[in-house]
């Protein structure tokens, strides 16, 4: 008895590290089976994200491609002018934009520091304020304060005079603006014109009409008033962002100039009755 139970005992222990080793060797096949999932999970991210990329890629390569392709086919006199159109009106945008963006200021803030100094009777302090602040308000501000010691009258028609100057310098170049807006699409029609004219005297030139000639003839007559179009839309989005901006200091002007009135009146009414 004593030995089968020690045979027992002996099995026992004989079965257990085998299990274990068993399951030692599954749990080690399913780190490695998800390692290799997730290293295949990331190989397709990875994959994918190049495809991605590289579809990107193809697709500006294919957008610069075709409008090359197409400036080309539109015949180049024509082309080249519609281009030219789009860069000056381009120039002269930017630097309307960039001159306008530089005039604004925070009117609001600047008349209520030029108030203070006034009421305080530092005259030259507001002056120089002034004439540290860019923009048109400034100026307009500066041009009433040096004439404080005249009449009303003469402040009002002082800074209405210079107000009329400042936005003669908001709009300047803007003419030629919409010279170009106008003038892109008129190149593309007359591109178109000309374009037909060849049509025809291709056709006549071969004594039929095939389609084949009145196709190509039409096709560059189409692109080149496509690209004028295209040309004066993106004009004169720009045009109309810059009337924006200039209607916008020209409301500022406006105000500055009431609110400086008022402080100029209000300063003299303070000095008359001292």
């Amino acid at each position: 008895m004593a030995l089968l139970t020690y045979s027992r005992v002996a099995i026992a222990q004989d079965n257990v590290p085998h299990d274990t080793t068993i399951t030692t060797e599954g749990d080690s096949a399913a780190m490695a089976l998800a390692d290799s999932s997730a290293a295949y999970t990331m190989g397709d991210s990875a994959f994918a994200d190049g495809e991605e990329a590289a579809a990107t890629a193809q697709a500006e390569a294919g957008l610069h491609k075709e409008l090359k392709t197409r400036f080309i086919e539109g015949s180049a006199g024509f082309m080249s002018l519609v281009a030219l159109a789009l860069v000056l009106g381009l120039a002269f945008c930017i630097e309307r934009i960039i001159y306008l963006t530089l005039s604004e200021i925070n009117a609001k803030k600047f008349m209520e520091d030029v108030d203070a100094k006034v009421e305080a009777g530092d005259v030259d302090g507001a002056k120089e304020l002034c004439r540290s602040t860019r923009g048109p308000v400034a100026s307009i501000c500066y041009q009433g304060l040096t004439r404080i010691s005249e009449s009303m009258d003469n402040i009002e028609r002082s800074i209405v005079s210079y107000g009329s100057v400042q936005a003669a310098n908001l709009e300047k170049g803007c003419s030629w603006i919409t010279l170009f807006i106008s003038m892109a699409p008129s190149l593309g029609f007359l591109g178109t014109v000309i374009g037909m004219v060849m049509a025809f005297d291709q056709i006549r030139l071969a004594g039929d009409i095939n389609t084949t000639i009145v196709a190509a003839g039409m096709k560059v007559a189409l692109i080149t008033t496509i690209f004028g179009i295209i040309v004066a839309l993106v004009l004169q989005v720009f045009y109309n962002y810059i009337l924006s901006k200039i209607e916008h200091l020209t409301s500022q002007m406006e105000e500055s100039s009431i609110t400086l009135l008022d402080t100029i009146m209000r300063y003299k009414l303070s000095r008359n009755g001292e």
